[in-house]
């Protein structure tokens, strides 16, 4: 009935003249929606209204109209809605949505070409156009139509902007890669990755369609008569076809717009043949140029001739300080949970901050919400396990893993005395829940725990274990702006119990814990612009160790170093501009500041001298929370590519970075025991500058992958050591330490076949990495002040990962290494001195010990593909160090009968055989 009314007072309408009342009206609205002011109004004056129910959403107004008229109060409250007024006499006013009412028809409407001219303030101007479109009644199939925007009086736009989000029906996914066109106009665009669409139109009906290998085609006639949003949700669209590849980001190596950049998935590694059969997606970055370790099994990374600790190891947003088990034989991250790695070492986006080398971006996968699964492992000293549960249909759903290993079994159970008494055992355990409220916002809630426990043939019961805890909200505000707020917390400690006699038992510890609380934003303002900024917040408390006796009857004094506390906030801003088809620039800029705080003590050193205890003027004490020293710096992020082809590109990139901590160590390689210590106002920030220029391309339909990347990096306050140095509960470590420049620079080599029975990489990698510790003391000087070769320099650095498929069950994997030998200092003679002997050394770490080489070898057998069966199976028997090489770790020296010996250790000195059985439910 009331769609009769309309229609009728529609008709009528043209029949009369509208009525441009003088009356005017005083009317308040608090928190009311369109449809309550506008029943208001009627209550409160003689107008009434005539409009559809459905038109009305539940946003709503807040406004003060004082003696105003009834057009403005009504140009004010439909203002952020599609519905504009008529106004007829007899105070009777109808809505119309998106179009508007006119008082005489358009140019043309009886096949007379009449220009429609108004009279506005005695000037003629051309009347904009209305909006019409004639619906075909011929045609059998029905077409939806869908009005977008609000006709406004007087706008003459020659076109309007319509956008939107493109998802499936079934999975709420945005759907990438999909055409829309209208092909009377000839134009079209493609979503992005986030299923966002944005196209330019004139006023009036068009026919859009949509176009896309695995989606629906869905035609939409769309009207129109502003800017606006068309989101749609599509069904997928199943074809019965014959083998086919499905690629991923296949040319992103190509069009990737960062240098310097490498994605492994956890899935992908479980061909290649590692130690004991354990998969780890960590060791297989280190075949991958650019990334290498100090030696075999060690834990820590070196990224582009950097330091270990100038690499941000991320899992789901929070930081893992020793993400490995037993000094670096096997990885901390379980992988039957984590999805992939993105490893940026060269162009780091400007979100991240807080290292000089590198980002391991480490994600979990999120659970199923429809089904409950998992998988399982076992192999020679381990067992994995790893369950996904659906807690809310198609919304939530919770993953848990767990691992460890029963090497103390082993180790009992062994012929030799020495080791019987020994430990050896960790585990890891990994939780995460995600949750979709609705498309616009969603939950993730991960925590993690690993805890190591060591003792071989020693007296001292080493332990450490890292605690994580990360949550991440995402909300999408529209179609072009979303957000995530994210909070971790990080905490890693290791404790040493001493126990073989009474009088010198003690128990020893380290523990370092963050906070951090960011906010990431995106901004897509346009198909050109693609704007990340945010800010951060992570505040660093560090135990630096304490002592104490273990047991009644022991003489050791207890110890504690002053705790240390920081704050480190930065904001971060950055654009990527596609300038062109063919260039784009990414360019961001990242603000940090850093403060040292209170409670502690500082000295201070008379200026130009070295840190000593003689050099001490004063020492200054630090209420809780006082401001000690601050630290600041801009740092610059950009990188740019061009396509010289449409699969050949080149790729340069300029960053400069700050790092606030630093980790004191006097060992070769990185150690669970070794410890972090924060800049404060005797030990400075670390700095970086890298430029990168290189060359990317594909070759047969990207068969074929090839790059070569090179590299140039200076630093500047690198930490070291001076010799004989004690940096373990010392609680003025800045005397033992020195602060120097660093440079690396070198050559990256990658070619990898990614389609066809045999696939995998070569990469090949020539890296310098030097450090020159320099001042105008000789007890600043190492080297006579000149560069040196650093600990983990080895230049030549080669892998080769390769897997054929026999069939589709069975297939044949193997890694060969090689490394050129990690610097050593050796003893180069003796003298004797008022009846004592003095042994002369090298220069630092002028000589190399044995180059490294290593071939692994494995089998994998694969379960039947019977679609309905129980579970999936998977072998997998492997060799490592086939070949028997017996690659020195490291070199040392001892003094035995006068004479000073050389001794060469070893990890793996013989091939050792695995199996290893998975299975997938």
């Amino acid at each position: 009935m009331k769609k009769f009314i309309l229609f009728t007072i529609l008709i009528c309408s043209q029949f009369l003249s509208a009525q441009n009342t003088k009356d005017t009206l005083s009317i308040s609205f608090n928190n009311s929606t369109v449809k309550d002011a506008l029943l208001k109004i009627e209550e409160n004056s003689s107008y009434s209204f005539y409009f559809m129910e459905d038109w009305f959403d539940a946003k709503t107004l807040s406004e003060d109209y004082i003696n105003t008229s009834i057009e403005d109060i009504l140009s004010g409250v439909l203002k952020n809605t599609d519905l504009n007024f008529y106004l007829l006499d007899n105070n009777q006013i109808v809505l119309i949505k998106n179009n508007v009412i006119y008082d005489d028809l358009p140019s043309g409407f009886f096949g007379r070409n009449k220009t429609v001219i108004a009279q506005e303030d005695g000037d003629q101007v051309t009347r904009e156009k209305p909006g019409f479109y004639v619906e075909n009644v011929q045609n059998k199939k029905q077409i939806k139509t869908v009005s977008i925007g609000k006709k406004i009086k007087g706008n003459t736009q020659s076109s309007y902007t319509l956008k939107g989000v493109i998802k499936d029906l079934n999975s709420g996914k945005p759907i990438s890669n999909l055409a829309l066109f209208v092909d009377a106009l000839k134009k079209g665009v493609v979503t992005d990755d986030d299923g966002y669409y944005e196209i330019s139109l004139p006023p009036g009906s068009h026919l859009l369609e949509t176009k896309s290998f695995g989606s629906e085609d869905l035609l939409t006639r769309v009207v129109m008569y502003n800017n606006g949003e068309l989101n749609l949700s599509l069904n997928e669209n199943y074809e019965q076809l014959g083998e086919v590849y499905l690629e991923t980001n296949s040319e992103a190596n190509v069009t990737d717009v960062l240098g310097g950049t490498e994605t492994i998935n956890f899935e992908e590694t479980k061909t290649i043949p590692l130690v004991l059969g354990e998969r780890d997606i960590l060791k297989v970055a280190t075949t991958l140029p650019g990334i290498s370790t100090a030696g075999e099994a060690s834990s820590g990374y070196n990224v582009r001739g950097g330091k270990s600790d100038q690499n941000l190891i991320l899992l789901d947003n929070g930081v893992i300080y020793n993400p490995s088990h037993f000094f670096g034989l096997f990885s901390a991250l379980n992988p039957f949970t984590s999805g992939e790695i993105n490893i940026y070492k060269g162009s780091i986006p400007s979100k991240y901050g807080g290292r000089l080398s590198s980002v391991f971006e480490i994600s979990t996968k999120n659970a199923s919400t429809q089904k409950f699964g998992g998988e399982a492992s076992i192999g020679p000293v381990t067992a994995n396990l790893a369950l996904e549960i659906p807690v809310v249909e198609e919304k939530s759903g919770l993953l848990v893993g767990g691992r460890a290993t029963f090497s103390d079994y082993i180790l009992k159970n062994l012929d030799e005395e020495s080791l019987k008494n020994s430990e050896a055992s960790f585990y890891d355990l990994v939780g995460k829940y995600h949750h979709n409220f609705n498309e616009n916002n969603k939950l993730e809630v991960t925590a993690y725990y690993s805890k190591d426990k060591f003792r071989v043939s020693s007296d001292s019961l080493f332990s450490y274990s890292n605690r994580l805890a990360s949550l991440k909200f995402d909300h999408k505000f529209n179609a072009k702006h979303s957000g995530s707020l994210i909070f971790s917390n990080s905490d890693y400690q290791f404790n040493i119990d001493f126990e073989k006699d009474l009088q010198d038992n003690f128990r020893t510890g380290y523990r370092i814990n963050e906070s951090e609380l960011k906010f990431d934003m995106d901004y897509k303002l346009n198909s050109k612009h693609r704007i990340n900024y945010g800010v951060s917040s992570k505040l660093y408390v560090v135990d630096p160790g304490e002592i104490e006796p273990l047991g009644e009857d022991s003489s050791i004094s207890a110890l504690r170093i002053q705790q240390e506390k920081g704050l480190e906030s930065a904001v971060f801003l950055e654009d990527s501009y596609k300038i062109n088809e063919k260039f784009t620039v990414n360019a961001g800029v990242r603000y940090s500041i850093y403060a040292a705080l209170g409670e502690r003590s500082q000295r201070v050193y008379q200026d130009g001298l070295p840190k000593n205890d003689a050099t001490v003027i004063d020492t200054v004490n630090y209420g809780s929370n006082e401001l000690i020293k601050t630290y600041s710096g801009a740092e610059a992020r950009i990188s740019a590519r061009y396509l010289l082809k449409p699969d050949l590109s080149v790729k340069a990139g300029y960053s400069n970075t700050y790092q606030y901590i630093h980790t004191l160590s006097n060992n070769t390689t990185i150690s669970p025991t070794d410890i972090y210590k924060l800049s404060d106002a005797n030990i400075e920030p670390q700095r970086a500058t890298q430029y990168s220029l290189g060359l990317f391309k594909n070759l047969q339909e990207n068969t074929y992958e090839l790059s070569v990347e090179g590299y140039y990096k200076n630093s500047d306050n690198i930490l070291d050591f001076e010799t004989g140095a004690n940096l373990f509960l010392n609680e003025n470590v800045e005397t033992e330490v020195l602060q120097g420049e660093g440079r690396s620079y070198g050559v990256e080599f990658l070619f990898k076949k990614t389609k066809g029975k045999l696939n995998g990489w070569l990469g090949y990698s020539y890296t310098k990495s030097e450090i020159k510790l320099d001042g105008d003391f000789a007890e600043q000087k190492v080297n006579n002040g000149e560069f040196f070769p650093s600990n983990f320099d080895k230049p030549h650095d080669l892998s080769l990962v390769a897997n054929y498929k026999i069939t589709k069950r069975f297939s044949f994997s193997t890694n060969f290494s090689y490394q050129t030998g990690r610097p050593v200092t050796y003893p180069t003679g003796k003298f004797s001195f008022n009846g004592s002997d003095f042994i002369t050394y090298s220069d630092r770490n002028k000589f190399r010990i044995p180059d490294y080489y290593r071939l692994d070898v494995s089998f994998n057998v694969e379960g039947n593909h019977k679609i309905k069966k129980l579970a999936h199976s998977f072998w997998n028997i492997s060799i490592y160090n086939v070949l028997g090489r017996n690659n020195p770790y490291s070199v040392f020296f001892v003094t035995k009968d006068g004479q000073v010996k050389a001794l060469q250790s070893s990890i793996f000195s013989i091939p050792v055989p695995t199996i290893t059985y998975n299975i997938k439910f």
